[in-house]
């Protein structure tokens, strides 16, 4: 980097976290780990086993789930190119888009998003410790009912698992985006060890029985199936949704492009796919040998007599969902925090921020019944998507896949992504009307049918606005805004 690329980058809009990394570490097997924290969650595991209590045949499932996994695998990749080409991080890459001020915008809305997911997967991974507790001492009952002992909803020893998961996982990044690296490698492998010794231990008490009949289907036309198919997709886009959006931010450490790809590959369609089969053989064992149907993991260990099973269980569902929690939500939020003013939020104030937030938003009302699930992904999706639409359409379209990197932190009149005011009000306009139309789709009746496809109908409605509205002059979005 020369030094007029130096002095550009240590002004206002700037700082050591959102500058352009030095050094790049991330192989592809990093990229496999961080989609194994990603996927083999507490929350993964119940959005993925939601689906199988819909109603639909198995099969639709199974076709949803792949449909939407592949289209992450695309997405990611394309997300992926400019932030390691650049080696920075999602709310910098967006500058192109919405203005070097502007961006705030976007990443202000993943940052609020991400504050949600992170105290969504830190509720889910609480629970797991607070039934642990109370099948070892069933004596402190009580303390687990919010109405005897509790506040906002929340049970005392509720709130003393969430706080020790909250703990613990600022202790994890406060080190650092390489200690964040190791922890993943190890936290994402680890759960299939764990639900596949749960399988063979709920295949021992079925004498090996194994029939998808137990699962909550209908017999439906083949256009309800279709429907269906379409639908667990769309959630699915949903609830990968946020880290789909930030992809940039750990594809900037990647040693090559190739390792990146290498890394989704295995990552996304393989290993994504192969969890999906272990839920599914989980739920119906579980419903065969157990005599119901249990969409949470924990639920399912807590089952068993072990304490041996429930400790070991217990630690890696945490740990898993610790990973996820750090790499999609911590870090996302920690970067974009930091982005609405450089010179005195850091990456890890802007983390704190974020932790803080969590606890504030009393997620445990946000996700505690499978159509609670469902809304919450709709209503999260319809803000992120927009934004990816946006991100994708200006940078291969409007910016003609190049990014001018001095230009993404300068403040000069006449820069690159200056506009007027430092902000592209046609993106925002784009933004707007694409959560507008989102939020119709989720909130008025007669759209109802369209809800589970908000993520969808976010993505596409943001990159055809933003290609509509750059293209009003014909030397692009950017020059018509400095005109104006």
């Amino acid at each position: 980097m020369t030094q007029a690329h130096v002095n550009m980058l240590s002004g206002p809009l700037s700082n050591e976290d959102l500058a352009p990394v030095s050094e790049r570490h991330w192989a592809w097997k990093d990229y496999l780990f961080l989609w194994m924290s990603n996927v083999h969650s507490v929350a993964g595991y119940m959005t993925i086993g939601s689906f199988f209590t819909m109603g639909l045949p198995v099969s639709a499932v199974l076709s949803g789930l792949l449909t939407a996994v592949i289209i992450v695998h695309v997405l990611c990749n394309l997300v992926a190119v400019p932030s390691l080409r650049a080696g920075v991080p999602f709310p910098v890459v967006i500058r192109g888009a919405f203005g070097v001020y502007g961006a705030v915008v976007p990443a202000l809305v993943r940052g609020v998003i991400a504050v949600g997911w992170y105290g969504i997967q830190t509720w889910l991974a609480s629970n797991a410790i607070v039934l642990f507790i109370l099948h070892m001492d069933p004596g402190v009952m009580g303390y687990a009912d919010s109405h005897l002992h509790g506040a906002l909803g929340l049970s005392l020893l509720g709130w003393g698992a969430f706080l020790f998961v909250w703990l613990l996982q600022i202790a994890v990044f406060w080190r650092g985006m390489e200690s964040i690296r190791h922890f993943i490698d190890w936290a994402g492998p680890a759960i299939y060890i764990v639900i596949l010794g749960l399988d063979i231990a709920l295949l021992w008490r079925t004498h090996g029985a194994f029939h998808l009949s137990v699962l909550p289907q209908s017999v439906v036309s083949w256009p309800v199936a279709l429907a269906g198919v379409f639908s667990v997709a769309s959630l699915t886009l949903a609830y990968f949704s946020p880290i789909i959006l930030n992809f940039g931010d750990f594809a900037r450490y990647g040693t090559s492009m190739s390792d990146v790809r290498r890394g989704n590959f295995w990552g996304l369609p393989v290993n994504f796919m192969a969890f999906v089969m272990l839920v599914l053989t989980t739920l119906v064992l579980a419903r065969s040998a157990l005599g119901r149907l249990i969409l949470d993991p924990a639920g399912t260990i807590m089952m068993f007599d072990s304490p041996t099973i429930m400790l070991v269980g217990t630690i890696t569902l945490v740990s898993a969902t610790m990973g996820i929690n750090i790499s999609a939500n911590f870090v996302s939020a920690a970067f974009d925090f930091s982005n609405v003013a450089p010179a005195s939020i850091s990456w890890r104030k802007g983390g704190l921020i974020a932790s803080i937030g969590a606890v504030l938003l009393t997620p445990w009302n946000l996700y505690a019944h499978p159509e609670l699930i469902h809304l919450t992904l709709d209503i999260l999706g319809l803000f992120i998507a927009p934004v990816t639409g946006i991100l994708l359409v200006d940078y291969y379209h409007v910016q003609k896949a190049s990014l001018d990197l001095p230009g993404l932190y300068s403040t000069a009149p006449d820069g690159p992504y200056w506009y007027r005011g430092g902000v592209n009000r046609r993106a925002v306009l784009a933004l707007a009307l694409s959560v507008v139309l989102g939020l119709m789709v989720v909130f008025v009746p007669a759209l109802n049918v369209a809800q589970n496809y908000a993520w969808v109908i976010g993505l596409v409605t943001g990159g055809v606005f933003h290609f509509g509205l750059s293209g009003l002059s014909p030397r692009g979005g950017r020059a018509a805004s400095q005109e104006s």
